[in-house]
């Protein structure tokens, strides 16, 4: 009896270390939102004063007011959506087919291929930075949405090949052969019968997708330079004038810049843990 009691104890006394760590960790990770989303309802000279203030002691939505009321702001998110869902549309399209013809067929060379995709995923992004500088001049894209488009998905597509061919190996391949008996070619067998079983995978996929391509600053910065092809992150250092910060500004764009994926992540968050889950599979 005294055993089960300590043991009890013993549970319990792990489950509150659990809840407050988990607390400490929540606050920590939670405050500088927390923090961005009161900062900007402040005035500009409020951010300033010190003590700094938590909550605003004059609220205010004037910076929200200069976003959406301004063409040239908004464009920054005009240019961000675009590129994202060129980037979302285009990696799904060739992961799809991709990671089906990697997990359905066998071919010359498929080892090679699997370890090439493996390899670009390896290669820091930074390092690249310069070779698609020069690329990217040379195929007279530079200034472009479609520089930002076609560097962005160098990135995204060999993750998403590795997620959908992982998902791929989690559904049976007697789908396919029902399909056969019943005439239905290797298109039909993909886009009709795998591909919405593979929902969760492609959300998450997507998801990811989406995210990369929206909160990505340095190539952004590097391979654009008039303001009306600039999207949202570089249109938050935009705001960093040379003699004063409108920090009040930079903090309400943060805070739309934030929205989307959250929103996103919201809406499909089962779906996008099923589908990383599932897609992480050993192929």
């Amino acid at each position: 009896m005294t055993t089960t009691r300590s043991r009890g104890r013993s549970v319990g006394a792990q489950r509150v270390a659990l809840w407050i760590g988990l607390t400490l960790g929540a606050i920590f990770a939670g405050f500088p939102a927390l923090w961005m989303l009161l900062s900007s309802f402040k005035p500009n000279t409020e951010i300033f004063q010190f003590p700094p203030t938590f909550l605003p002691d004059t609220f205010t939505i004037g910076a929200y007011t200069d976003i959406l009321t301004n063409p040239e702001k908004l464009r920054f998110f005009i240019n961000s959506y675009l590129v994202a869902g060129a980037v979302v549309l285009l990696t799904l399209l060739a992961g799809i087919m991709a990671g089906y013809a990697l997990s359905r067929f066998q071919f010359p060379l498929k080892s090679l291929l699997n370890t090439v995709v493996i390899s670009v995923q390896a290669v820091p992004p930074i390092t690249l930075l310069i070779p698609y500088f020069g690329l990217v001049v040379w195929l007279k894209l530079y200034d472009s949405l479609w520089a930002l488009v076609l560097t962005y998905m160098v990135a995204t597509i060999p993750y998403a090949i590795l997620m959908m061919t992982g998902y791929f190996n989690t559904i049976p391949r007697e789908l396919d052969e029902a399909v056969k008996v019943d005439g239905g070619n290797t298109m039909r067998t993909l886009w009709q019968v795998l591909v919405p079983i593979a929902r969760p995978g492609i959300v998450s996929v997507g998801a990811y997708t989406f995210m990369v391509a929206w909160n990505e600053f340095l190539f952004a910065l590097t391979l654009t330079q008039s303001r009306e092809n600039r999207t949202v992150p570089v249109g938050i250092q935009l705001l960093m004038g040379e003699h004063s910060f409108k920090w009040s500004e930079m903090m309400a764009m943060s805070v739309l810049g934030c929205l989307p994926v959250l929103v996103l992540f919201l809406i499909f968050q089962r779906q996008f843990v099923s589908g990383m889950t599932a897609g992480a599979v050993k192929s």
